[in-house]
């Protein structure tokens, strides 16, 4: 059986709903193709024991510009962390392994806490509103037209001192990179510094995967197809795994890179490099840190738990009335003896929390071996157009980060607006 329709979208994740979504307001009614159950590609939410539980641990900063372009922040009712961190940091002769920096622009009152804060030096501490002067203003496009060194270096070059850079920007940035040598790009890190700067770090009520729903719900139910795998894509047909041949005058590839050259019959894509995180879901009776709702990053990276997040704390509606929920990052793992490293979790965790840290509740482990494209500074974006027809979005395209994901699927919509014009 062959149809035919307008726009097809192969992929129905933040891209691919951003380009539908556009396209619609332009009066073009595109169908979306999904392999899986539901839309949001990496961005989905699961109920287990009563307990909603993001598929890895993410967040949403509010300063995003293609974040606040597209979705409706009062609907998503979105519940945020305070802007800062709690560090652990366990030094020999340490009294108190807790560290705390927390950003002067949103708690004004804690400026002269996070001034003479043992995360760093007080030189440190002005150095960051150095560069806070220095990114503020600028639009999304100056970052990435910059020369692009590591982060590593950038931060080196820009005078921190090793203890901020091991106390602080290792974890934190480290934890957002899912990388700890900070070879990230620095024109990476200057956006990601900002928008967390001057924004807000947020989850929507009942879990990351509102945001695809916002978007998929702006759509007709019948412009999305689920659990419709593609096998090939030929001239200005896809093939459907079930034998379905559909036709469109443009073609949207909302897919990563290697999909995308198998669905085209191209030559397999040079080995993209990818960051790894397993993120494990545990219940508890109550959080072990209630009145903090700050991200606690660890500066021993080579423990098995990284950063920890009470999500419950941020967003009640994640867990039963009574309990808590609370996620433990591990960044690098190739492969996972989920019992071990839940094993080591805990006894890592008592160390911090006390004994009834062991009464936790192990509620499931997501092990996610491809969760960014790595992003260093010779990384160059992706032209939207492929050819005569043919286009590609996603934050594989530009960089690894739901604003571009956003942004892509906007551009490319914008293009194919312009053919209806």
């Amino acid at each position: 059986m062959t149809s035919q329709a307008s726009v097809i979208i192969v992929g129905a994740g933040m891209a691919g709903l951003t380009c539908a979504a556009y396209l619609k307001k332009s009066g073009i009614n595109a169908l979306l193709l999904d392999a899986a159950d539901g839309v949001g590609g990496r961005i989905r939410t699961d109920t287990v024991d009563g307990f909603r539980l993001d598929r890895g641990f993410q967040i949403l900063l509010t300063a995003y510009p293609e974040a606040q372009r597209l979705l409706d922040y009062a609907a998503l009712n979105l519940k945020t962390f305070r802007s800062g961190a709690l560090i652990r940091c366990d030094e020999p002769g340490s009294s108190n392994p807790w560290l705390k920096l927390l950003n002067p622009l949103s708690e004004p009152a804690a400026l002269f806490q996070t001034l003479f804060s043992p995360v760093g030096t007080f030189s440190d501490k002005l150095r960051i509103l150095e560069l806070a002067r220095r990114v503020q203003g600028m639009q999304s496009d100056d970052f990435f037209r910059q020369d692009a060194t590591t982060t590593y270096d950038f931060l080196t070059d820009f005078g921190f001192s090793d203890q901020m850079i091991t106390r602080f920007f290792r974890p934190f940035f480290g934890g957002i990179f899912l990388e700890d040598a900070l070879h990230t790009s620095s024109n990476f890190f200057e956006f990601c510094f900002s928008m967390f700067y001057s924004g807000e770090a947020a989850v929507p009520a009942g879990g990351m995967e509102r945001i695809p729903a916002q978007i998929a719900g702006r759509l007709l139910p019948e412009q999305i197809r689920l659990n419709t795998p593609v096998s090939a894509i030929r001239g200005n047909q896809v093939h459907l795994a079930s034998g379905e041949v559909l036709t469109a005058s443009h073609i949207v590839l909302a897919v990563d890179r290697a999909g995308a050259a198998q669905l085209l019959g191209a030559p397999k894509p040079a080995e993209t490099a990818f960051t790894h995180t397993t993120c494990t879901y545990f219940a508890a009776p109550a959080s072990p840190r209630p009145d903090e709702k700050l991200l606690l990053l660890n500066t021993r990276r080579s423990s098995a738990v990284h950063n920890v997040a009470v999500v419950s704390d941020i967003d009640p509606a994640t867990a039963p009335a009574g309990q808590a929920l609370i996620s433990v990052s591990t960044q690098g793992l190739t492969q996972v003896d989920e019992a071990a490293l839940t094993a080591q979790i805990r006894r890592e965790l008592t160390e911090w929390f006390g004994e009834p840290v062991k009464q936790w509740r192990h509620l499931r482990t997501y092990h996610i071996p491809h969760a960014l494209p790595a992003y260093g500074p010779d990384a160059l974006n992706a032209p939207v157009s492929l050819s005569r027809g043919l286009y590609q979005c996603g934050d594989q395209t530009a960089y690894p980060s739901l604003n571009a994901a956003i942004r892509t699927g906007r551009l490319v919509a914008e293009e194919i607006a312009k053919q209806y014009a």
